[in-house]
């Protein structure tokens, strides 16, 4: 490997699994079946990101829930989500080889995601795929959201290496920022945006469909010849 290639952070939705329909399903229901917010599916899908609480500060205002309802609110739209995309719970295609492909090429992994812990281990528990990863970050780890780097920059720290050492793997342009906030290139996996939004961030090294792209199944015969003498 190139020395400058060391750890891949991964986020999770949208990235190792494509579930942000169903994600956008809960929210629904949530927001306007459950609280009767006035909210059209693309408003809704426009607001998911950052923590559960973020959301429904940002739609409510953040008075409007106690801490003890939010949470309640939080829990029952992870439980939504969880029982709609399980039956459909699948990796995004060619995932699976590239993670095999990068262990065996010591690459050292974390999943750094705005997810709550217990969709992470949703997600990695019931693909089986915790071996490969060395450390996972979510919400419930940091204090601020993408666009703050503080998500990448634990999972750095946890992985024990320099920021500009990491390779991001992001589908959203607030997690790209993100990324580039913390001084990491980017991969963008275009499951959820196109490449025009991205045209903002200058930390994106290259875009994909899936990781049966030849930008990711050729990663590793590009990024492993003997380093000139």
């Amino acid at each position: 490997m190139k020395e400058n290639t060391k750890a891949f952070l991964f986020d999770l939705n949208g990235t190792i699994i494509d579930d942000m329909h169903y994600h956008a399903e809960a929210w629904h229901q949530i927001l306007t079946k459950d609280l009767g917010a006035d909210l059209t599916w693309d408003e809704v899908k426009v607001q998911m990101y950052g923590k559960n609480r973020e959301v429904l500060n940002r739609i409510f205002g953040e008075d409007h829930f106690s801490d003890e309802k939010a949470d309640k609110l939080s829990v029952k739209k992870e439980k939504y989500y969880q029982e709609a995309y399980k039956p459909h719970l699948k990796l995004i295609n060619g995932l699976h080889s590239f993670l095999a492909e990068a262990a065996a090429h010591n690459v050292k992994m974390a999943i750094a995601s705005a997810a709550i812990a217990d969709n992470i281990d949703f997600i990695v528990d019931n693909l089986d795929i915790r071996q490969y990863f060395d450390a996972l970050v979510s919400a419930d780890d940091v204090e601020n959201s993408k666009p703050d780097p503080e998500t990448f920059l634990i999972a750095a720290e946890k992985l024990q290496f320099d920021p500009a050492d990491c390779i991001v793997f992001e589908d959203a342009p607030k997690g790209v920022e993100a990324a580039q906030n913390a001084g990491m290139k980017c991969i963008v996996i275009t499951t959820a945006h196109p490449k025009e939004d991205f045209e903002q961030y200058d930390n994106v090294i290259g875009y994909i469909k899936d990781y049966e792209d030849a930008l990711t199944k050729n990663f590793f015969q590009k990024h492993t010849e003997a380093p000139q003498k």
